[in-house]
């Protein structure tokens, strides 16, 4: 950008997006009339662009398209429901619920997101507002699951420190609520609210904190415990990392300017890794969360939505620029960031015992995806679970699930429940396996390029007996794949990734950090099965061979020579 733009950024012609937000009165557009038409199973664009900020995308079955265009049908439209739980922890009754409307308006199954949020695909638009209705009366929410808003707030799950994971959990659910939109635009259309003030009425502060055109894109938060970065805290726009000093917590280090997504062949978007600035107290991180959100608001560049998250905005004018702007709106400055250590960013698997005295079981769910299948009944399993359950659930950053806080009492029960169903923790898969993550891809996402949640298992499947060949199957490594560049696995931070280019085909990289503190490289451009198991093969073997202890394959793929080391996304293309 030039000097011009970067002062003045929101002065330069805004896009279509900005516009519809704009006109879109807090988010109402012409949704209620859009959901009563009875013509299409589709929505207009725009309201499209506002269903995001109430947890919703509009997709059709990719599967079904040709089909129906020789049927002359309209595509099978159907929307994907995005419900949030900060931290990632819901009750029995509320799993219970999910289970229920899925089975009730969606495809039968549920996805746990890389978030921490539940996924729901396949509602019809005629059960939408059912759908969500119940959702709420659950004590749920889809309202900024998606959309220019702050996200859910992620949350270590840590049951083996449970203290300090409840005090760190009890912040995150105050960040979210803080930063949630408090247009009552949602609770109007989807809850039937009446409304409380004139919609138009433009002297009410509708939206303190984010104004009536809400951010350039999303923003996203992710508080973390050393040793464990299961968060990907470095992925984060606003990463908080927690310092535990006497066996108390003494405050977060602050980490800003992680972002995932980015665009094939466009060179001036990238993924980076979040900059630690600084330390602060637990009481100061709200007041710090909403200030840096503010800073976004108003310098987020909003004509150009590749260029509008976070990471470019501190890219573009400096990090030194972006402390001093913070500072001057806090009041107050940060102090020394901390030491801390992290160790890995996966799960902890099996039954573990909490400080609290209580049981939680981590379960291996692959790519996310509850449902039953042939010999495997996921769904049921954990439906029969719940019934019993007097803890919680809580949904993993990787896609895991753990049955949380059981009592040795109800700890039998459970164990028999989860033999009864075929229920894993995954110890019996590989390690790669178990350290493995896909984002939804093809038939659902309309970005998809490639497919991915329904590939890698097959992929892995190829990938082991190689592993197993070289001795190697018990080693923990990284790998992640996504259907296209937008990054919901968070595949640049993955010691292996593959990103879906064309049907088939995808950019390999490698070098990732394993703790998630280091952006991988490309490796191989655009290519297919055969080609991704010969090169893997070699560095594989190569690996086995001449590692050194300890050293995990992501360092060992830099170190060997076959990418170089990437800590800064504005290197990732060089």
């Amino acid at each position: 950008m030039s000097e011009n733009n970067l002062m003045s950024s929101n002065s330069a012609p805004h896009s279509d997006v900005e516009d519809i937000k704009r006109r879109s009165n807090y988010l109402r557009g012409s949704l209620v009339d859009t959901l009563k038409d009875p013509i299409t199973g589709s929505i207009p664009e725009d309201d499209n662009r506002l269903m995001k900020h109430h947890g919703s995308y509009m997709q059709d079955d990719r599967d079904l398209r040709n089909e129906r265009q020789k049927q002359k049908l309209e595509p099978a439209y159907q929307f994907m429901l995005r419900v949030r739980a900060s931290g990632g922890v819901v009750t029995p009754q509320q799993w219970l619920m999910m289970d229920r409307i899925s089975q009730k308006y969606g495809n039968g199954t549920i996805r746990l997101t890389t978030r921490q949020s539940f996924q729901l695909h396949g509602v019809l638009k005629w059960n939408l507002k059912n759908t969500i209705r119940e959702v709420n009366e659950s004590l749920l929410s889809t309202l900024a699951a998606c959309g220019d808003v702050n996200r859910n707030v992620m949350c270590n799950p840590n049951p083996y420190e449970s203290e300090i994971h409840s005090e760190v959990y009890d912040w995150a659910r105050k960040l979210s609520a803080h930063l949630d939109p408090r247009s009552r635009a949602y609770y109007e259309i989807w809850l039937d609210e009446e409304k409380v003030v004139d919609s138009h009425d433009h002297d009410v502060e509708q939206e303190p904190i984010y104004g009536p055109v809400y951010l350039p894109r999303k923003f996203k938060i992710g508080m973390a415990i050393p040793p464990s970065n299961d968060v990907d805290v470095f992925s984060q726009d606003l990463g908080l990392i927690a310092i535990v000093e006497d066996g108390r917590l003494a405050g977060f280090n602050v980490s800003v300017g992680g972002g995932m997504g980015m665009t094939h062949g466009d060179p001036a978007t990238y993924p980076q890794v979040g900059q630690v600035i600084g330390f602060c107290t637990p009481e100061q991180v709200i007041d710090l969360a909403e200030k840096t959100v503010t800073i976004q608001r108003d310098y987020g560049d909003r004509s150009v939505r590749k260029h509008a998250r976070f990471k470019y905005t501190i890219d573009d004018r400096g990090i030194d620029w972006f402390i001093q702007e913070l500072t001057a709106r806090l009041g107050w400055e940060l102090e020394p960031a901390r030491p801390f250590h992290f160790e890995s960013n996966g799960d902890r698997y099996g039954w573990v015992k909490g400080s609290n005295g209580k049981w939680h079981l981590t379960l291996f769910i692959q790519n996310g995806r509850i449902k039953d299948e042939e010999g495997y009944e996921l769904m049921t399993g954990l439906r029969e679970i719940a019934k019993v359950h007097t803890g919680d659930f809580r949904l993993t950053p990787n896609q895991n699930l753990i049955i949380g806080s059981v009592s040795s009492q109800k700890k039998k029960k459970i164990t028999e429940l989860v033999q009864q169903y075929g229920l894993t923790d995954g110890i019996h898969y590989s390690a790669l396996r178990r350290n493995s993550m896909a984002c939804v891809a093809l038939p659902t996402c309309g970005l998809a390029m490639a497919e991915s949640e329904r590939y890698l298992p097959t992929l892995l499947g190829k990938i082991e007996p190689i592993l197993e060949e070289a001795g190697l199957r018990e080693e923990e490594i990284v790998i992640r794949m996504t259907g296209c560049p937008n990054g919901c696995a968070r595949p640049a931070l993955a010691e292996i990734a593959f990103i879906g280019k064309a049907p088939g085909k995808y950019n390999m990289y490698l070098g990732g950090g394993f703790a998630g503190e280091r952006l991988n490289k490309l490796y191989k451009e655009n290519i297919g099965e055969a080609e991704i198991l010969d090169s893997l093969k070699q560095i594989i073997f190569h690996y086995a061979k001449e590692r050194r202890d300890g050293e995990h394959f992501g360092d060992f793929t830099i170190r060997a020579g076959y990418v170089k080391e990437v800590r800064s996304g504005q290197f990732f293309h060089a």
